[in-house]
């Protein structure tokens, strides 16, 4: 296990040697970690919560970095001899790995002393935003793949090891069936997938003896790329390839196309293979590939039946960083949690105050999610429920028949981790059970129906007395 606890920002340690040094280290705070709207991502699915886990797990201070803190000159000794012992001492809450959540809602809370909250925000922020970041573009390739399978190709293209290592693991949360990458395979047991490169084909005289050489060693798992110089050509030289596995005994997959008009070419190999004998061969597609590619292949009926999606998934091109936030929302004082709260002239800066957490609605005779509620930590929910929305409060809707998930599990307990961490399968059995909750009109790629997030009444008037309070001592 690797010790991240020097991968944060330096403001967090000059934060964390003023909070030494005005007596503030041991003040209990809660810190509140979530994502604001961006772009098209109207809701994510959760993802880096392992990884987390084992980051806290091992928070500690090395000689080696005391001594390299110390060479900057920024820091009194007596902090720097407090880093000695350093821990992780508080309580953290989360929802798990695969759960689908929206902007403002609380998906990490952490309770600990506020020099203890304040280092771990930029590691948090940094493996919980990237990889529900790239969770949440593998659910929309997956789901704009209607059912067909889709495995992640993209680590050649991801920026950097860890970004592809993680990224992958994040890509099985949100759908995918595989990867490419082998590490991420050997370290999460994930299936890996793969089948050639357009230097195999190049690297003999001819397509075909490349295509037989394969063959040969490949027998029972032939997978052809057959768009290296003319793809016709490659589909033909295929299928000369295939008959002859076939007289020999041995069942080849298909092609791959990685270039070129996909519904066009996957259509006319489709048709090809059939007429050839070869009706169960696969055609496999990839190349720049994302949701929107795919929502166009199937207005046309393109003929595939698997996925190699890389660059467009790993990096989320479209959508590079998901907007996460870490924001103190109380901190302890004379035994009693103050609430705190972050105004702005712009609303979506402005925070929810208190310690809080999430429930989730869901409709008791259909099952499907109805409504998520942001609520006080003190508060329970009683029938008949009303939600109100938080700017419209003419919209009002009262609930006598429905069941309740609370969302945020308790992590850590005074420093311990308390937490059975599942394995991947179980994470993918959840996150796949929990998509499966929400009505299509929630998931459409464009121009979804708004999911409804509402603010428990106490929670609603304590951030409107918060915000009169600031107006008055202006």
């Amino acid at each position: 296990m690797r010790n991240l606890t020097m991968m944060t920002d330096l403001y967090q340690l000059t934060m964390m040697n003023g909070y030494f040094l005005q007596g503030k280290a041991k003040q209990t705070s809660v810190f509140d970690l979530f994502f604001r709207q961006k772009n098209t991502m109207n809701c994510v699915v959760f993802a880096g919560l392992d990884q987390a886990i084992e980051y806290i797990d091992g928070l500690h201070f090395s000689g080696e970095d005391i001594e390299y803190l110390r060479s900057l000159g920024i820091f009194h000794p007596d902090f720097l001899k407090y880093l000695k012992d350093f821990r992780f001492t508080g309580d953290m809450y989360s929802v798990r790995e695969g759960d689908v959540v929206y902007p403002q809602e609380p998906i990490v809370i952490i309770k600990a002393p506020l020099i203890e909250a304040q280092l771990i925000e930029t590691a948090l922020l940094n493996i919980i935003s990237h990889q529900t970041l790239i969770a949440t573009k593998s659910a929309r390739i997956v789901q704009a793949a209607r059912g067909k399978s889709v495995v992640e190709f993209g680590l050649r293209r991801a920026q950097g090891p860890d970004a592809g290592i993680y990224g992958a693991r994040a890509s099985i949360i949100g759908g995918c069936n595989g990867t490419s990458n082998v590490l991420t395979g050997q370290m999460f047991n994930i299936p890996v997938k793969g089948t050639h490169s357009h230097s195999w084909v190049m690297s003999y005289d001819s397509e075909l003896e490349a295509f037989r050489a394969f063959a040969e060693v490949y027998p029972d798992t032939c997978l052809l790329l057959v768009d290296t110089y003319d793809t016709v050509r490659g589909i033909k030289n295929a299928i000369t390839v295939f008959n002859e596995l076939k007289a020999a005994g041995h069942k080849p997959i298909g092609i791959r196309l990685d270039s070129g008009d996909l519904a066009y070419l996957s259509k006319l190999a489709r048709k090809m293979l059939d007429e050839a004998g070869f009706p169960d061969t696969v055609v496999m597609a990839s190349g720049d590939i994302d949701e929107y590619l795919l929502e166009s292949l199937n207005n046309q009926n393109a003929a595939i039946d698997l996925y190699g999606v890389g660059t467009k998934l790993i990096t989320s091109e479209d959508m590079p960083s998901l907007g996460g936030v870490y924001k103190l929302s109380a901190i302890e004082r004379n035994g009693e949690f103050e609430p705190r709260m972050k105004i702005s002239d712009s609303i979506v800066k402005v925070t929810n105050p208190g310690f809080k957490t999430l429930y989730r609605i869901y409709d008791k005779k259909s099952g499907m999610a109805f409504a998520d509620l942001i609520a006080l930590e003190d508060e329970s929910l009683n029938k008949p429920l009303t939600l109100t929305h938080e700017t419209e409060r003419w919209k009002t809707t009262t609930l006598d028949d429905y069941d309740v998930r609370k969302m945020l599990y308790k992590i850590f307990e005074n420093g311990k981790n308390i937490y059975e961490r599942p394995s991947l399968e179980q994470i993918v059995e959840f996150a796949n059970a929990e998509r499966a909750k929400f009505w299509d009109e929630y998931k459409r790629i464009d121009n979804p129906h708004i999911y409804k997030v509402n603010l428990s009444d106490k929670l609603y008037e304590l951030k409107q007395t918060i915000l009169k309070n600031n107006r008055r001592h202006k």
